[in-house]
């Protein structure tokens, strides 16, 4: 009764429709319309001539009633299973994802949310007829404040609300929907040209400091704001000035000699949960470009790492990455891989993260914190999957003197080589 195609890379889904079963079906009606109407008329212009001949007649005329009876079954089948693919269609493109009916949804939500027909009718590819905006179906479980974020004055300033969209980002709220209002500008003035802007103090005149509990970088430096940054807003005095150059444990690797392991062929990369964007620009002083991804949790990352002149995403792990497959030489990533410790979910991130490194690429796995030995090995297992040549593994065991603790934890640092699959 048809075959289901759905290809999520655009968020579209194909329904091929069972054309070939319908035709046979319809066939089959018509031959038996005919042959009952045949029979009938056999049966009014004719003359039986014994109780025999009408007592097969009837026995016919029977089997065909039956057979009529079975093919409209077929067909209330039929038409029911289209019904329930053109369900599942709308269910999967969004169709239905909102109820907009309800009360306290923006205009502005309904308006974006709004079906758009096709020009030219039914698109022969995709076999959609409608556009549906592009918004994350979790929204719908935040509803309320997906609404409270739609809503806004047309061609005004729009709400100092860049919290409320993290917030439902992290809720699995993303894409979130575009809206038609300006953003809350910030004179970025004073900043350093390329590449002296690497490594000078960012002013706390020019990021955002709404919704945060610091007010400026002197009071950031003075917390822990997660294993690879404390301190790391402090460009000049900070821990990260000798990061990635000078090894601090047996666990630190230094930048050159990981890439020495690429052969030379590391261009472009990806820093997954890259703080202030420190190994960016440790790249950039090597002429090599690198995407650090990172949310502004406690501190305004994105606005830092661009002062740099480094390129921010401001994306969740939980967000595809929106990069075509096998494009980057290098992917980089420490302890904000870990997806709140759910096995699912780390594996589903470390696919993707397969996904979008090139054969030969580097998978640079930079202390990981791994809280017990069984987090160990199961790390260990999910990467020997992957069929990974390991060209560094360290496993150590460290103080993490600022957090004030004397406990000693397992830390794993790793430069993996993708293989080449068939």
């Amino acid at each position: 009764m048809g075959s289901v195609s759905l290809k999520i890379g655009d968020g579209t889904a194909r329904f091929r429709r069972a054309t070939l079963c319908s035709s046979a079906v319809n066939i089959l009606m018509l031959l038996s319309v005919l042959t009952t109407n045949l029979f009938a008329l056999y049966a009014f212009t004719s003359s039986p001539k014994d109780h025999h001949t009408q007592h097969l007649l009837h026995h016919t005329q029977k089997n065909i009633s039956l057979i009529s009876e079975q093919v409209s079954l077929i067909l209330r089948e039929i038409d029911s299973s289209q019904k329930k693919l053109a369900q599942m269609e709308k269910e999967l493109l969004g169709y239905e994802s909102f109820d907009l009916s309800r009360p306290n949804i923006a205009n502005e939500l309904k308006l974006f949310l709004h079906h758009h027909q096709l020009p030219l009718g039914k698109d022969s590819r995709s076999g959609i007829t409608e556009m549906v905006a592009s918004v994350g179906h979790s929204c719908e479980k935040s509803a309320d404040f997906l609404s409270q974020y739609m809503n806004y004055k047309v061609s005004g300033p729009c709400p100092d609300d860049w919290s409320l969209a993290q917030r439902l980002i992290l809720r699995g709220c993303e894409p979130l929907p575009r809206r038609r209002c300006f953003a809350k500008t910030v004179p970025k003035v004073g900043l350093a040209p390329f590449p002296f802007s690497l490594w000078k103090n960012v002013s706390a005149k020019i990021v955002t400091w709404s919704g945060l509990g610091c007010k400026n970088f002197e009071c950031l430096n003075t917390k822990k704001l997660s294993r690879e940054c404390v301190g790391c807003f402090d460009l000049v005095n900070g821990a990260d000035n000798q990061r990635f150059v000078k090894a601090r444990s047996k666990n630190d690797f230094v930048i050159d000699d990981v890439l020495a392991l690429g052969g030379g062929g590391i261009r472009i990369g990806f820093d997954i949960g890259g703080g202030s964007g420190t190994f960016a620009a440790r790249m950039a002083e090597r002429n090599m470009t690198v995407i650090t991804n990172s949310l502004n949790i406690d501190a305004p990352y994105s606005e830092f790492i661009a002062a740099r002149g480094l390129f921010p995403l401001f994306l969740s792990l939980d967000h595809t990455f929106p990069f075509y497959d096998n494009v980057f030489d290098l992917v980089h990533a420490a302890s904000g891989l870990d997806v709140g410790g759910k096995p699912d979910k780390f594996e589903f991130l470390m696919f993707d993260i397969d996904r979008i490194l090139r054969p030969g690429g580097l998978f640079w796995l930079d202390n990981f914190h791994c809280f017990n030995e069984e987090r160990k090995r199961e790390l260990t297992r999910l990467i020997e999957r992957f069929g990974y040549k390991k060209l560094k593994w360290v496993v150590g065991d460290r103080v993490d003197a600022a957090s004030g603790s004397t406990k000693s934890e397992v830390y794993l640092s790793a430069v993996l080589q993708k293989p080449v699959r068939v």
